[in-house]
């Protein structure tokens, strides 16, 4: 009864957990360039004296579903979308270099190129600086060009997004949702990562798989309540047989 409380009681916990993460993927469904999170886990023996039977739940490291969203058109100029591999370079809040796929990109107050969350988009040489009163274009090589003053014919190339691929065992996602390599250092800009101009990659969180996936996570939440519940009532039960026999 102990060894069933216990393990039912650890299953309970991670039931929860996986239910959190679930969660947090649907609530997502409409973020651009998000990538849904994977749980995963699996049993382990409890090491000490007087417990060679229990055994208990962790949850390993946590992966993330790097498949592409679907690119959908938007026909705004500070719209992009990575098509296929890759992810666009930004400053995270502690001036590392961070990767998004979001690409629903701003100009600052300040001029700064930035994503919709405010962090400055890195370039061949750092954050890059829109000229006032300008036109933005981005072409599919994460070149930034501008027209100043509706001088059409006077087009300049003032930056190229810093666009990289490391392998996907390489990257892991942050509290910020921003993902880095698992060193901790930058990676290199690759050329052959391409971007879609005017367009945004939407979530890969399928809606439906999400919701399909929280009831069944719930009713092993409770099937996992139910067994604590059948372990005290044994136990009470076991309480009273020994009760009546001294």
């Amino acid at each position: 009864m102990d060894r069933l409380l216990y393990i039912a009681m650890n299953g309970a916990k991670h039931s929860l957990y996986r239910l959190a993460v679930t969660a947090h993927n649907l609530a997502n469904v409409s973020t651009n360039g998000y990538k849904a999170q994977n749980t995963a886990f699996r049993a382990l023996p409890v090491f000490g004296p007087g417990m060679p039977t229990r055994a208990f739940v962790v949850d390993t490291t946590p992966t993330a579903d790097l498949s592409g969203g679907v690119i959908r058109t938007t026909g705004r100029p500070l719209d992009v979308a990575v098509h296929g591999r890759g992810w666009i370079a930004v400053q995270d809040a502690n001036g590392g270099e961070a990767y998004t796929r979001n690409g629903s990109l701003q100009v600052g107050a300040d001029g700064l190129l930035m994503t919709s969350n405010g962090l400055p988009v890195v370039g061949d040489g750092g954050p890059i600086t829109i000229p006032a009163d300008s036109e933005v274009t981005i072409g599919k090589d994460g070149s930034v060009t501008v027209v100043t003053n509706n001088q059409y014919n006077a087009m300049t190339t003032i930056g190229r997004i810093k666009l990289v691929n490391p392998p996907d065992s390489e990257m892991v996602r942050g509290d910020d949702g921003l993902f880095r390599l698992k060193s901790g250092q930058p990676a290199p800009a690759d050329a052959t990562v391409n971007l879609a101009s005017g367009a945004l990659e939407a979530s890969n969180v399928s809606a439906v798989d999400a919701l399909i996936s929280i009831i069944e996570q719930s009713r092993f939440f409770d099937l996992q309540v139910k067994l604590m519940q059948k372990a005290d009532e044994n136990a009470n039960r076991t309480a009273q047989v020994m009760s009546l026999t001294a």
